[in-house]
């Protein structure tokens, strides 16, 4: 199972599909500088409806009145259009002064398109193609997008699975909304939990993956890795007590345990009375999140992935 934004774009572009007949979409197949649409952006058009993204603005705005007469058009091929983001450029202004560039592949999708879409919408693992020649799927390994200089041949290799994984131990309110802001972030979700029945979690549409646990067993469940988010989000001091055990000194991305300074530094204060090293303790993000005074769940949700967009987008 794909992450669940991507599942929510391809599920909007097959139904466009079904409702409209046909629909052009546009793909970001490379951009440069400060350009505002990133290499992978997508967006969907109709004659009435749209969705996704090529980077705001009046480009995108002049690109969808563009793709509205494309549907009128029948039988055109695959083609890229090349948006400068400067009043200086000589052509293919795009009306941004942002600087960069971008080029930006048109596709016309009909019925017959309908097979690979459901295909990447159950898919798990594997990579969507865009090329010259149309759109394919199949393969396990993403490659960067490549084009030609005469920009007639290009290709884009994306893996279907995102390289991040998010791992939400608690499945309560606060966890389900951390859940449903990530869904709209580049982030496999992964829900994790050891009461079972729990209301919350059972209705949660916005993890992949979710699973009742043992918490002493937590770190059979979580691998390791410098894509893997961990964020402990438990029903108590108990439970995060445990799970912090069992996680400590692995190697994540992040590590991070929500929770007031008082609880923190007593936790902290029995572990090092143990003799567990400091240094590992510093490694954890808390209290977490970024401080904006946060109150309800999904004031909370937001400050902690404010966070973790933080940390993903910082080179390493």
């Amino acid at each position: 199972m794909q992450d669940y934004y991507l599942g929510k774009f391809y599920m909007g572009l097959q139904r466009a599909i079904e409702n409209a007949g046909k629909v052009v979409l546009m793909v970001v197949i490379q951009s440069k500088g400060s350009s505002p649409g990133r290499t992978g952006f997508k967006m969907w058009v109709t004659e009435t409806d749209m969705s996704g993204t090529i980077g705001g603005g009046i480009m995108e705005h002049k690109l969808v009145e563009y793709a509205k007469t494309l549907l009128q058009k029948d039988g055109w091929k695959p083609f890229l259009k090349k948006q400068f983001h400067s009043k200086e450029a000589s052509k293919d202004q795009s009306g941004m002064i942002c600087s960069g560039e971008q080029m930006i592949a048109f596709y016309l999708l009909m019925d017959s398109d309908l097979h690979w879409i459901e295909a990447v919408r159950n898919s798990s693992g594997q990579t969507i193609s865009f090329t010259q020649n149309g759109i394919s799927f199949g393969g396990v390994e993403g490659v960067p997008a490549t084009y030609n200089n005469d920009e007639q041949s290009w290709e884009l290799k994306e893996d279907l699975k995102s390289s991040n994984e998010v791992y939400v131990i608690g499945g309560g309110h606060v966890g389900r909304a951390l859940c449903e802001i990530l869904s709209f972030l580049d982030f496999e979700i992964h829900q994790l939990d050891h009461r079972a029945s729990l209301n919350t979690m059972e209705n949660n549409p916005f993890a992949a993956h979710k699973s009742v646990i043992d918490y002493n067993e937590i770190d059979q469940h979580i691998p390791e890795g410098p894509d893997v988010y961990v964020v402990i989000m438990s029903f108590g001091y108990r439970t995060d007590e445990i799970i912090l055990r069992r996680l400590l000194g692995k190697k994540f991305r992040y590590i991070g345990m929500m929770g007031s300074k008082k609880k923190v530094k007593m936790m902290f204060d029995q572990f090092i009375a143990e003799g567990i090293d400091p240094a590992l303790l510093q490694e954890l993000h808390t209290p977490i999140g970024i401080d904006i005074n946060s109150e309800t769940a999904y004031e909370i949700a937001i400050s902690v992935a404010s966070e973790l967009i933080k940390l993903k987008n910082k080179e390493r």
